[in-house]
């Protein structure tokens, strides 16, 4: 099961990479958003562009750093990657993302949400960081994996709209929850993640 679940992290995790590139480097800017969000992503295309971009980094890295092989083959490859997920993708990325959170379709709920994933996303990364320069190896993997389940949100958003849309769900109320759903979860389950591996070591 476990070769089932790596394939999938990659092929979730490349593929909105891949989505991403074609949506914002190919199409016109918000081509492929609700028509309610169109007019946001044109005010702010900046900040959309940027966030898309660095974004883009870090989900297409990030799976990489949990490459055992890839760590113990190429331990200087895989200290770039992660230098240049957390420069570029988490640090870029965040900052853009809060920036943008401000202007968030759906309310209130919507924008304070994604204000609290750029937030966290840049803290558990900026964590990571702070772990392994200071050479505490299993607190930057604590924190890694903290980082890169609240960079899944960007997958999560690529579920939950079309599930939401398909249910005919009011298009504000769901995008409102779903910018909480997208990334609570998924910060939920590392937790659980990390305690059942720390459990499983102590047996």
């Amino acid at each position: 099961m476990r070769w089932f679940s790596n394939f999938l992290l990659y092929f979730l995790a490349l593929g909105v990479a891949g989505y991403t590139v074609v949506a914002y480097g190919l199409l016109p800017l918000g081509s492929l958003v609700h028509p309610d969000m169109r007019v946001n992503f044109l005010t702010h295309s900046l900040g959309i562009y940027t966030h898309a971009f660095a974004s883009t980094v870090a989900m297409a890295l990030g799976p990489f750093q949990f490459s055992t092989k890839l760590r113990q083959r190429n331990p200087k490859l895989h200290r770039w990657l992660g230098r240049v997920y957390l420069a570029v993708g988490v640090l870029i990325g965040g900052l853009s993302g809060l920036y943008m959170a401000q202007f968030a379709y759906g309310g209130l709920a919507a924008k304070v949400g994604f204000a609290t994933l750029a937030v966290l996303w840049l803290y558990t990364g900026l964590r990571a960081y702070v772990a392994i320069r200071s050479g505490d190896v299993t607190g930057h993997r604590k924190w890694v994996l903290r980082n890169f389940a609240l960079t899944f949100a960007a997958v999560m958003l690529c579920v939950y709209l079309p599930l939401s849309m398909a249910a005919r769900l009011d298009f504000a109320t769901s995008y409102a929850a779903i910018a909480w759903l997208c990334w609570v979860p998924n910060l939920l389950f590392a937790e659980w993640w990390q305690r059942r591996r720390e459990l499983a070591r102590a047996k």
